[in-house]
């Protein structure tokens, strides 16, 4: 059974652009759905949207919105006018990299509404419908970065916190009501957006950068199947020695170490 006949018709992508969401738009495309592509520019939305649409013959809607506006579920729910959304990916998140202090409070605060309270409203929104119809899936991006500190990632590390902790909950919650939740927790994927930090390779034992494709179809493998899961063998093991392994403090340590020198600052 694809996707389109165990959830439905309709998937919405919040953050499609590029990247990691611009993978979610086409392998969800080419299983027949129709699509709703949400982010800020128009133009690469409807460049995508052009080729979803005269590869996979279905239907493509673009909506522009600021999904650090309060009132984004809102202006999103009216373009849609009532439309029935059957799978939703939220993908789209702020992430500043440096020292917390360097970064005004007003950004802070941008970063916590895309990357929690926008999802946190549109998981509410749809998930109550998907729920009336006895079918659905929600779809939330977190990072690794989100398992422990991660100096000079506070604020962005927080909210992936939050992402996990939620859909692992509302997993729990709904796992018998026919709506699958999962938390795709990626670690560096070759995005447009990772590449244009120039990051630097910290050592022999850092994991494989993986391709947005990658992530994308090992999402849908564990939809349904568990509350949450980290992409990629690498990351795994990582993750593994990370929490496993190392104490607390050691974790803290080396993950803002990493970063450090990743970026260095």
């Amino acid at each position: 059974m694809n996707l389109k006949q165990k959830y439905g018709n309709t998937a919405l992508v919040a953050g499609a652009s590029e990247g990691i969401g611009a993978a979610f738009a086409t392998r969800l495309a080419a299983e027949g759905m129709d699509i709703v592509l949400i982010a800020r520019r128009l133009e690469p939305l409807q460049q995508l949207a052009d080729l979803l649409k005269n590869k996979y013959n279905i239907n493509v809607r673009c909506i522009t919105c600021d999904l650090s506006g309060t009132n984004a579920t809102q202006q999103i729910e009216e373009e849609l006018n009532g439309r029935e959304i059957s799978l939703m990916v939220y993908n789209a998140a702020l992430s500043y990299i440096g020292p917390f202090i360097n970064n005004s409070a007003e950004n802070h605060s941008q970063a916590a509404q895309v990357n929690m309270m926008t999802p946190l409203n549109m998981v509410q929104f749809y998930g109550e419908k998907m729920l009336a119809r006895g079918k659905g899936a929600v779809v939330l991006m977190t990072s690794m970065a989100g398992f422990q500190g991660s100096g000079y990632l506070s604020v962005y590390a927080a909210t992936k916190a939050f992402n996990m902790i939620l859909a692992e909950s509302l997993w729990y919650e709904w796992k018998t009501s026919g709506v699958d939740v999962i938390a795709c927790c990626a670690g560096a994927t070759a995005t447009p957006g990772y590449k244009n930090t120039h990051p630097e390779k910290t050592g022999f034992l850092t994991p494989r950068v993986l391709d947005p494709e990658e992530v994308a179809d090992e999402c849908f493998k564990k939809l349904g199947k568990q509350p949450s899961f980290i992409t990629g063998r690498g990351n795994r093991l990582a993750s593994f020695v990370m929490q496993k392994i190392f104490s607390r403090k050691m974790a803290v340590n080396i993950m803002g170490d990493n970063t450090r020198k990743m970026y260095r600052l």
